[in-house]
């Protein structure tokens, strides 16, 4: 939902930078990898030791790396087939990373079941979410949207870890639970679609 809201917006602030980066001779790729390894050390570092607000603000900063790789495409003029499939695997890491090491911290450290549980599944919709619509893509149907795509999951999943670090409690318990509806609803949302794209993909092939 905030990749149609905010996209203008945050556009105007990373692609400035984006230039810049191409110019002092990075590519799109390489970005993607740095921010992904990043993202997935702090994670597996921080979380599962109890470090929630070191955990919380070096993954945040490792993953808004992920905005500047499609400004520094957008600065060469060009993506790549590759490089768009990199983006994709390396977003399936990071959020298994993310929600894997919440669901330990939860369940080890924390002792809370309920949570532990609620970060599972934000685990595996998180996955599904992004396979439909990949799969729906590799078949020629166009699907996007709903109403928490990655950004809302890693703001939601995050604020909820951070807010945890400062002291206030149940926070992460709150955020994984309502994260966990918003993501149920947001697969019903995206197979609806697909389906509704397929039924028009198919009136359309019908000789009139």
């Amino acid at each position: 939902m905030l990749n149609i809201f905010a996209r203008a917006s945050v556009s105007r602030v990373t692609d400035p930078i984006g230039q810049a980066l191409v110019r002092a001779g990075l590519t799109p790729n390489v970005m993607t990898v740095l921010g992904t390894a990043g993202a997935v050390v702090c994670a597996l570092a921080f979380f599962p030791t109890g470090h929630l607000l070191w955990g919380t603000f070096t993954v945040w900063g490792f993953a808004m790396l992920d905005l500047l790789d499609g400004a520094m495409a957008r600065a060469r003029g060009y993506g790549t087939p590759f490089g768009a499939v990199l983006d994709a695997t390396c977003d399936r890491l990071v959020d298994g990373a993310l929600f894997a090491a919440i669901a330990w911290w939860c369940f080890v450290v924390d002792g809370n079941r309920p949570a532990a549980a609620a970060a599972l599944l934000c685990l595996v919709l998180a996955q599904v979410i992004s396979y439909v619509k990949a799969r729906a893509d590799a078949s020629g149907l166009p699907v996007d949207g709903g109403l928490v795509e990655r950004a809302e999951r890693l703001i939601i999943a995050l604020v909820g870890t951070g807010l945890h670090g400062f002291g206030i409690p149940y926070t992460v318990d709150v955020t994984l639970w309502l994260l966990a509806a918003g993501s149920v609803i947001t697969l019903l949302q995206r197979t609806a679609a697909v389906a509704k794209a397929a039924r028009e993909a198919a009136a359309g092939e019908q000789p009139a």
